[in-house]
């Protein structure tokens, strides 16, 4: 019975999805341009983060997955200090500018152009932006633990244990 209805219910999400997955636009396989050339638009931060100051910051996606599941843009803050919530996996890597970080464990940072750091999804830091940052973001949504380990006991299986389980 139980079966039936995840049958049941898959069944139906697809029945919603697929006409919506059919609306979207072909994937795009290759894209470049300059950072110069993205249109930055608003990306208000969360109000309750921000913990001085008045930060304003802006957002230029240049490109994302066709699984929807990463996305690389190109994002700018004015000076301030907030406590940033990293839904995604992060890597980033500033363009201009300069940033202190602290991380979760107490762990500061400054991080200036040419500096690349990593923000697991799930996490937070605080920014601090005494003037400007500039950065190029790429993000990846993180995937379920149980699904993780699945991932990585098959590349174990598929490459005869040469590389380990993190591969």
């Amino acid at each position: 019975m139980a079966w039936n209805f995840v049958f049941a219910s898959a069944a139906a999400f697809a029945v919603r999805a697929v006409p919506e997955m059919m609306a979207q636009p072909a994937p795009r396989n290759f894209v470049a341009g300059t950072a110069d050339e993205m249109e930055m638009k608003p990306s208000p931060i969360e109000p309750s983060w921000i913990l001085s100051g008045a930060p304003v910051a802006r957002l230029a996606e240049h490109s994302r997955g066709q699984d929807d599941a990463a996305m690389t843009a190109i994002w700018d803050c004015t000076a301030g200090e907030f406590q940033w919530q990293f839904g995604w996996d992060e890597t980033v890597m500033i363009m201009e500018g300069e940033v202190h970080v602290t991380a979760e464990d107490g762990t500061e940072r400054l991080l200036r152009a040419g500096d690349v750091a990593y923000f697991a999804g799930g996490t937070s830091a605080v920014w601090r932006i005494e003037r400007y940052v500039k950065k190029v973001a790429f993000c990846r949504k993180p995937f379920p633990k149980p699904l993780t380990m699945a991932y990585r006991l098959r590349n174990l299986v598929r490459s005869g244990g040469l590389q380990g389980i993190a591969a």
